[in-house]
């Protein structure tokens, strides 16, 4: 398969009022767009109802356990997807309780894709948050990709537009993680084919 064929989601997940998430997500799938090796969806959990308690029943013994009716889009995109890149902020030294719901709630939607990461936050670009969620993605059986993309005080890198005041050095690693997500997902949805 091309990776032209592969649909990647890009998944907000900072739900909290005044959260400048968006402003990074819009920037990425800038970024993905440009690369032209996908086709794009951007989710924001913002638009959905995602409950703090979990499934009675774990989603990886029931794949198909039953979820609150206002979750259905987000399940439906989330299996839809080939590969994934979850933008977050730190919040405590990791990643905020609406994108933990999110994953929870899943599993075979996550199976077996690409999961790539931007982080953002004060002094550490949001990596903390980053290294946990490969722990967590790693559990559901997805493969995170080497590279990301952080920036660190991020307040001080994008102007009052949303635009980045040195755009070159996020540039290239967002091509860098792009075209490992490309590869990987490729792969994958060949393997997820074929089992």
């Amino acid at each position: 398969m091309s990776a032209q064929s592969l649909k990647l989601a890009v998944i907000t997940g900072s739900v909290r009022e005044g959260r400048f998430g968006p402003v990074v997500t819009r920037w990425f799938a800038e970024q993905a767009a440009a690369h032209g090796g996908f086709e794009l969806d951007v989710i924001d959990l913002a638009e959905f109802s995602l409950p703090l308690e979990g499934p009675s029943v774990p989603p990886a013994m029931s794949p198909d356990v039953p979820r609150p009716e206002a979750m259905a889009g987000l399940t439906r995109r989330l299996g839809e997807a080939d590969a994934f890149v979850v933008v977050t902020p730190d919040y405590n030294r990791s990643f905020p309780a609406s994108l933990k719901s999110a994953i929870d709630w899943h599993y075979a939607e996550w199976g077996a894709k690409a999961v790539g990461f931007v982080g953002y936050s004060g002094s550490t670009g949001g990596i903390l948050a980053i290294e946990q969620l490969r722990q967590v993605f790693g559990e559901l059986n997805a493969h995170t990709v080497r590279e990301y993309v952080s920036f660190p005080r991020f307040y001080l890198l994008f102007d009052e537009d949303g635009a980045l005041r040195e755009p070159a050095g996020p540039e290239q690693s967002a091509k860098a993680m792009l075209d490992q997500l490309a590869w990987w997902g490729g792969v994958l949805q060949d393997a997820r084919a074929t089992r």
